[in-house]
C-alpha cells in the first residue's frame, strides 16, 4: 500500500489554516460521488461551519467527468470561488489538469493507480490505495465502484479533523436509516480513515474545527431542493417531467416531499398528481392542460427541454395560461455544442414562443411570461377556473 513521508525538498505553508479553504472532488459521472460529496458538506455543516458546495458537470453522459465544489468560509461566504487548496482526484482522464488547478502550498490527494502526469514541489501529495481497500473489504461487485468514493471521504476525514460522528450521522441521513447501505458505506469510511491515521504523515495545513454563530437557525438546501419545497408550499397540484440532467431532482424532490405533506388529513389520499411524462414535449403539453383546467401546473427542465418546448409554451403565451416552468440552466438551449460553450437557456428563455409575445416592460405587464407569472403573483385568484393575467 502506498505510504507517504515527509519530502523535504516539498515548499510547505507553516502556518494552519482553518475553516478557510475550497475542497474540489473530481471523479466520473455516474459513479455515486454525490452520496460522499453530501456526506463531506453536511458534516461541515453540522460542525457549524459556513459551507455551499457546487456541483460542476457539463451535459455529459454517464462515465464521463465531474466535479463537486466545496467552499468552507470561517467569515460566512459562501460563493464559489476559482482557488482550490484541496484537490481530490478519482478521474484518470482529468488528473493532470486537476492537479495542475492547485494553488501553491495546496495538497493533492488522489487514487494511486491514477496516471500522474506531473510532480509539483509547491503542493503535497496524497496517494489512496482506493482499489486495494475495496477489494479487502469484499463487497458485492456491483456496488464496488460506488463505494469506493468513500474511501476519500475517509481520508479527508482524518487530515481535515472532521468529527467522525457528523459523517456518520449525516451518512444515516442520506440512507434515510437504513441499516444496510449505511453499513456497508460506514464500514469504507472507517477503514480508509485507519489506514490513513496509520500511514500518512499529516503535516498539511488545513484544519477543520467546529463553530458557533453562523449557521444556527439556517437549514442546509440545494437549489433543486429549495425549487421542490418552494412548490409545494405555492400550492401546486400538478406536475409533468421528464428526466434530464440537472433539473430531474427538482420532480424527484417533489415527488419525495408532496408524499409527505400534500395529503388530505382526513382521507390520507394524495391531493396532487406527478406524470412522468414520455418527453419534453408532453410534460408541458400536460401542464398547460392540467392549468387550463384550474390546477396549479409546473415542469422542470433544461436547456434542450426548454427549445423542445417551445411550440406549447407560445402557445401558453397567446391562451392566456399560466405555468411554472423551472429551468435549471445547465447551458445554451439545444445539444451538442452549444451546451458547453455559452449560456444561452437566458435569451431562450427570453424569446420562448414564435414571437408577438411579451415578455418585459417597464411600467407593469399586462400579459407577463408564462415563466414569469408565478413570480409576479404569490398566488393565483382565489374561485378562478383558469387564472388570467388580465
Amino acid at each position: 500500500m502506498s505510504v507517504v513521508m515527509k519530502d523535504p525538498e516539498v515548499n510547505r505553508v507553516d502556518q494552519t489554516i482553518t475553516n478557510d479553504f475550497n475542497i474540489n472532488v473530481a471523479t466520473v459521472n455516474g459513479s455515486g460521488s454525490q452520496t460522499s460529496n453530501s456526506m463531506l458538506i453536511r458534516s461541515l455543516y453540522k460542525m457549524g461551519i459556513p459551507v455551499t458546495g457546487k456541483n460542476l458537470f457539463p451535459s455529459n453522459i454517464q462515465g464521463l467527468p465531474t466535479w463537486f465544489n466545496i467552499r468552507l468560509s470561517s467569515e460566512g461566504f459562501l460563493a464559489r470561488r476559482e482557488r482550490v487548496e484541496i484537490m481530490i482526484c478519482m478521474n484518470g482522464a482529468t488528473v493532470a489538469e486537476d492537479m495542475e488547478s492547485v494553488v501553491e502550498g495546496g495538497i493533492i490527494l488522489y487514487d494511486d493507480t491514477l496516471p500522474i502526469a506531473n510532480h509539483r514541489k509547491d503542493v503535497q501529495y496524497y496517494p489512496m490505495p482506493v482499489r486495494e481497500l475495496v477489494k479487502a473489504a469484499n463487497l458485492p461487485y456491483s456496488l464496488q465502484k460506488y463505494i469506493a468514493n468513500m474511501v476519500y471521504v475517509g481520508v479527508v476525514a482524518y487530515l481535515l479533523e472532521i468529527d467522525m460522528d457528523e459523517i456518520k450521522d449525516a451518512l444515516s441521513w442520506n440512507f434515510g436509516g437504513k441499516t444496510k447501505p449505511i453499513e456497508l458505506n460506514w464500514g469504507m469510511v472507517l477503514t480508509a480513515y485507519q489506514w490513513a491515521k496509520e500511514n500518512l504523515v499529516n503535516d498539511q495545513p488545513y484544519r477543520t474545527q467546529r463553530m458557533t454563530g453562523f449557521n444556527e437557525n439556517t437549514i442546509l438546501v440545494d437549489g433543486n431542493t429549495a425549487a421542490a419545497l418552494g412548490s409545494v408550499f405555492g400550492g401546486f397540484t400538478f406536475s409533468a417531467w421528464y428526466p434530464i440532467t440537472p433539473s430531474s431532482s427538482v420532480a424527484e424532490q417533489l415527488t419525495s416531499y408532496a408524499a409527505d405533506l400534500r395529503r388530505d388529513p382526513e382521507t390520507g389520499k394524495a391531493t396532487y398528481a406527478i406524470v412522468q411524462a414520455e418527453d419534453e414535449l408532453a410534460a408541458i403539453g400536460m401542464v398547460l392542460g392540467a392549468s387550463w383546467a384550474g390546477a396549479r401546473a409546473l415542469t422542470a427542465t433544461s436547456g434542450p427541454g426548454i427549445s423542445l418546448m417551445s411550440e406549447f409554451v407560445g402557445y401558453g403565451y397567446f391562451a392566456e395560461i399560466p405555468a411554472v416552468i423551472w429551468d435549471i440552466q445547465r447551458m445554451g438551449p439545444s445539444t451538442g455544442l452549444p451546451t458547453r460553450t455559452s449560456q444561452g437557456d437566458v435569451l431562450g428563455a427570453y424569446y420562448l414562443g414564435h414571437g408577438d409575445t411579451r415578455t418585459r416592460s417597464s411600467s407593469p405587464p399586462t400579459q407577463p411570461s408564462v415563466l414569469t407569472w408565478p413570480l409576479m403573483r404569490s398566488t393565483w385568484p382565489s374561485g378562478s377556473r383558469r387564472p388570467c393575467s388580465s
